[in-house]
């Protein structure tokens, strides 16, 4: 093996990693931002608010833009979802508001929503605005567990309705998959940190770090010392292929590598093997995919065992990865993983089709890709043991994730739960919609 070989890091050098992640959109400018505003048809009953998880007034916040009126456009659209400036850099908006687009039948071009979205919050921001104030005291508290997007997002709209709110957090910063779990190009600068920050100026908000659900609180001590609990836990636990020898040196969740990524202080320390194979069809799959290429990677290949269409990573991501480099094999499982002096050396691969009952089965093609590194992203659960850990009685979960009404009240009252623990999107604009469903509930509960 040569001294190429293996994972490894510093195969870049500092000033080319600087380029290779950097903001994967650079914002608009006022000229930019203008013209865009101007291609809105501003429609009643626009079918790209329809399509907003969280029903941000488009038109209005881009008529807002369109008349010099930042700090209000900003507003409209924090009022609807107070993660807005995230939502505005990770959102798929090609298949949410942007799709939905009356400009894409006549020009194939939607309105630029979300790079407006983004322009009009940034500005805010910068400012230094916080345009929100806090209802008259309630006497009431609420105990939020897990400070991501629905954990915030809930913990913030209690805060505005008046009620005392502390979140616990296993991490040691607050964020969630914003800080932890997203490429490091789709939010640049510390974003993620700028934003919580935000939330937390308007008050009424104390976040606990370092305390896990399970280990240093639990759901009874909670929910009998707090007036109403909100779960925003996440999904805690990542899947395995199930293969021997994934314990092997250079086998790691795509999870890990990326929250090493996110949190790493000079990306030239950051080992990374030469040739990298990424198992998985979700955003997460291609974040870790497309980063190994930017950290030097010399081969990266995605596998995935069907088809691009039933893939969960959207099309515009999908040709993201291609872009920087990334092959993607479909149709195609790993079936052995390779040692050679005890670390991985190449991953053994089995091609997949549909048989007569529409079942994923093999073709008995196989192959092998030669490896030093392989990232595992075909999913993550709920780890339920916390959950139950010395009560009485355990949330209902069905299938693998805590089952949940339209107002997000799980089958134990006083206790509500969004985000990734639920069913549903795994998008941090619908994690944002589940917190401010659920907060105005919890809101109608204390109130009687």
């Amino acid at each position: 093996m040569s001294d190429r070989d293996g994972v490894r890091p510093g195969r870049l050098e500092s000033e080319t990693l600087a380029a290779n992640f950097a903001d994967k959109h650079p914002p608009l400018d006022r000229q930019a931002a203008l013209v865009e505003s101007n291609r809105c048809y501003f429609c009643f009953d626009a079918p790209c608010v329809q399509a907003c998880p969280t029903g941000i007034d488009i038109p209005g916040f881009i008529r807002k833009i369109q008349t010099g009126n930042l700090k209000g456009s900003a507003v409209d659209i924090l009022s609807a979802n107070i993660m807005g400036g995230m939502c505005a850099r990770v959102c798929p908006v090609e298949e949410l508001c942007e799709e939905a687009c009356v400009r894409n039948y006549g020009e194939a071009k939607p309105v630029a929503i979300g790079a407006l979205q983004r322009y009009a919050t940034d500005h805010l921001f910068a400012e230094g605005v916080q345009p929100f104030s806090r209802a008259a005291a309630s006497g009431r508290t609420v105990a939020v567990v897990g400070a991501g997007p629905a954990g915030l997002s809930c913990a913030h709209r209690l805060a505005r309705l008046g009620h005392e709110v502390v979140v616990f957090e296993a991490k040691d910063k607050a964020g969630g998959l914003n800080e932890y779990g997203i490429a490091a190009y789709k939010a640049t600068d510390g974003f993620a940190q700028q934003e919580v920050a935000f939330i937390l100026s308007l008050g009424g908000i104390r976040i606990e770090t370092g305390r896990a659900l399970g280990r240093d609180v639990t759901l009874d001590g909670l929910r009998r010392d707090y007036d109403a609990v909100f779960l925003g836990v996440g999904l805690a636990t990542t899947a395995g292929l199930g293969l021997e020898g994934e314990d092997l040196p250079g086998v790691e969740d795509a999870v890990a590598f990326i929250e090493r990524l996110r949190q790493a202080g000079d990306r030239r320390d950051l080992p990374v093997g030469r040739r990298v194979v990424v198992v998985g069809g979700g955003n997460t799959a291609i974040d870790a995919a497309v980063q190994s290429r930017l950290l030097g990677a010399e081969t990266v290949t995605l596998l995935y065992r069907r088809g691009p269409e039933q893939m969960s990573a959207t099309r515009v991501e999908q040709d993201w990865a291609r872009t920087h480099g990334v092959t993607i094999r479909h149709w195609a499982v790993p079936t052995r993983l390779v040692a050679r002096d005890g670390r991985l050396a190449a991953v053994a691969c089995e091609a997949t089709r549909l048989d007569g009952a529409g079942q994923l089965a093999g073709t008995g093609e196989r192959f092998e890709l030669e490896a030093d590194q392989l990232l595992k992203a075909i999913g993550q659960k709920l780890l339920a043991d916390p959950l139950a850990d010395g009560s009485a009685e355990s949330a209902e979960i069905e299938r693998g994730k805590l089952k949940v009404d339209a107002e997000r009240a799980t089958s134990l009252k006083g206790v509500w739960a969004g985000g990734d623990c639920i069913a549903g999107q795994d998008l941090t604009v619908s994690a944002v919609e589940d917190g401010k469903v659920a907060a105005l509930a919890i809101d109608r509960y204390l109130r009687g």
